[in-house]
């Protein structure tokens, strides 16, 4: 017998939210994941894909925050440095709304969701990166906040990490297909794709 998700199990509905009636989540779209200390597997493609959300978000009148690392000068995600910034395809348009945040999960210490309840919306489409750290951890709380998360699978990446029980490394792809089931689970609505959200 095929496994089921926790949300299956519970009869939640599988249907993709209305991308006009969304809030779009852009997480830590920054130069540290493309020419800085952390390049991420599949980067260039997830780049393409969130550019592509956002150009049918934009056009569907859907709400959208970018949300930005704040790392230390002359540390990981430097603020003063290029590869502190947004990527230049990806650069926030218009009033688009930027909340900067220090830790994994960006509700923690940040006015994110003041700035989410403002919209009236309560389904997010996140995307950014990593997968397995700030995506997943924001997502989680996103949960926990009374929010209903959709994640979209390519227009997320991470990299190789360290194996802390069998020693060696777990590929990108391995962490990106586990931290994307962990969260289809119970925690967000997973879809493969942008086409897979439509654009209504």
């Amino acid at each position: 017998m095929a496994p089921k998700t926790l949300l299956e199990m519970a009869g939640a509905s599988a249907a993709p939210p209305q991308l006009g009636q969304a809030t779009v989540l852009v997480i830590d779209a920054q130069r540290e994941y493309v020419d800085g200390a952390l390049p991420l597997a599949g980067v260039g493609p997830a780049i393409a894909e969130i550019g592509r959300l956002l150009d049918q978000a934009r056009q569907a009148g859907a709400a959208v925050i970018h949300v930005k690392h704040r790392g230390r000068e002359g540390g990981a995600f430097d603020p003063t440095a290029p590869r502190g910034q947004i990527v230049a395809e990806l650069a926030p348009a218009g009033a688009e709304i930027v909340v900067e945040k220090s830790l994994p999960n960006a509700f923690a210490g940040t006015d994110l969701k003041a700035r989410l309840d403002a919209t009236g919306r309560k389904d997010l489409v996140v995307v950014g990166f990593m997968t397995h750290m700030c995506v997943e951890a924001t997502t989680r709380a996103a949960l926990d906040l009374g929010f209903k998360p959709t994640v979209i699978a390519t227009a997320t990446a991470t990299r190789d990490l360290p194996d802390p029980v069998a020693g060696g490394t777990i590929s990108a792809a391995e962490v990106q297909r586990n931290a994307l089931a962990a969260l289809n689970d119970r925690f967000a609505l997973v879809l493969p794709d942008v086409a897979a959200l439509g654009n209504k």
